[in-house]
């Protein structure tokens, strides 16, 4: 049996071209498209594949949320990040997150297909440079405060910072979120209070180094 893929990336024209070389093996079917990371979790949970092969920077919802969302909702599908991000604070967060294997996008094809079918037997897949940053995290601690401060914001209060920054109001959020005004309001004051930052402009710089948003989009 075919091994079922979603591919999750904001660029048409990357979907497009992983479409055509993917369908190319016998043995791996291309399933779903997403262009964001809310369709992504959404495709995960009615299509069901074995493998999301996972872009980081994509717009409403960025990669390293939506692969802890699908963690939650569909334990049997396993996540390949893709990415243009080598940084090893990009690489250690996307396998906290759940993911099960990391490639960068400038690697060669082949390698992608490798990556997939050793996720699928439930081994870790990283690329050399990959590893190399998995490594360094290992035996050097965070230093800098920026390191120590991102990990105190929960999974709710990431998904709301990605949002501000990326322009929604508090009206929009709400409703995205299924959430009342209020709640986002005092969401985006623990954010506040927790990173010590004070207005849209210091959060957006925070959001653009943490990876949560490129404001390409």
């Amino acid at each position: 049996m075919a091994t079922t893929i979603l591919l999750a990336d904001d660029h048409k024209i990357v979907r497009d071209g992983l479409r055509a070389l993917l369908e190319r093996e016998d043995d791996m079917a291309v399933v779903g498209e997403a262009e964001n990371g809310r369709d992504a979790v959404r495709l995960a949970r009615d299509l069901g594949p074995d493998v999301i092969v996972m872009d980081i920077s994509m717009p409403d919802l960025n990669g390293m949320e939506a692969t802890r969302q699908i963690g939650r909702r569909c334990p049997h599908t396993r996540v390949m990040a893709l990415s243009v991000h080598a940084d090893r604070r990009f690489v250690t967060e996307m396998l906290k997150a759940g993911a099960c294997g990391y490639l960068l996008k400038d690697s060669a094809f082949e390698e992608l297909v490798s990556g997939i079918r050793t996720v699928v037997d439930g081994h870790t897949y990283l690329c050399p440079r990959v590893a190399d940053a998995v490594v360094e995290s290992h035996v050097r601690a965070p230093t800098t405060e920026a390191e120590f401060r991102g990990s105190i914001l929960t999974p709710r209060e990431r998904e709301v910072l990605q949002l501000l920054t990326e322009g929604h109001g508090t009206k929009q959020i709400a409703h995205r979120l299924h959430v009342s005004t209020k709640t986002i309001d005092t969401h985006r004051q623990h954010i506040m209070d927790k990173l010590d930052m004070h207005n849209v402009a210091e959060l957006t710089k925070y959001a653009i180094r943490e990876g949560l948003t490129n404001l390409e989009h």
